[in-house]
């Protein structure tokens, strides 16, 4: 048997476009944190995207005019969620060099995230695993998770941050 000299394969369409990260308020510190170190080690630029579900995209795309669902449920001193948001990931991102925007999507967070992906010619998308609760495991058998949509029906790579995973220390699987 001859061994030849490990090559360098050239891929065709690398990772140059940015890194989208789906966040929402109260998010575990940790998917921004992890979504930064991948942008920083590929030297891309982040977009962070918080989906509204309360609101639908007008004319079908994500960034563009979006309605409520719910006109009788709106409030006039609604909290800005894109504004706190901002706030929370300029203060976990502050002493780094990478660049960030944020951008309001609409709809379901999915296809939101995917819609908004394919736009931005994203290099790939992350988000975080939901916080373990009743409530959490409830939405994720009637609706499944952000997670699971997007790995089925992404043609992306899709980064999914565990957030509080459930295993024990002593666990061991050899």
């Amino acid at each position: 048997m001859t061994e030849t000299p490990a090559r360098r394969r050239e891929f065709s369409d690398g990772m140059n476009g940015p890194v989208l990260v789906g966040v929402m308020p109260g998010q575990h510190p940790v998917v921004v944190e992890q979504a930064a170190r991948v942008a920083l080690s590929a030297n891309l630029p982040l977009v962070f995207g918080y989906v509204d579900v309360t609101v639908y995209p007008v004319d079908g795309t994500t960034g563009g005019p979006a309605a409520p669902i719910d006109l009788d449920g709106m409030e006039d001193d609604a909290p800005d969620a894109v504004g706190a948001l901002k706030e929370t990931i300029a203060g976990q991102l502050s002493g780094t060099d990478i660049q960030w925007s944020i951008i309001p999507l609409a709809g379901e967070p999915a296809k939101a995230l995917a819609r908004e992906a394919e736009d931005l010619g994203a290099s790939m998308i992350v988000v975080g695993t939901r916080e373990h609760s009743l409530t959490a495991t409830l939405k994720d058998l009637t609706a499944g998770s952000v997670a699971r949509h997007l790995l089925h029906r992404q043609n992306r790579p899709v980064l999914v941050i565990p957030v509080n995973p459930r295993v024990p220390e002593d666990h061991d699987d050899d």
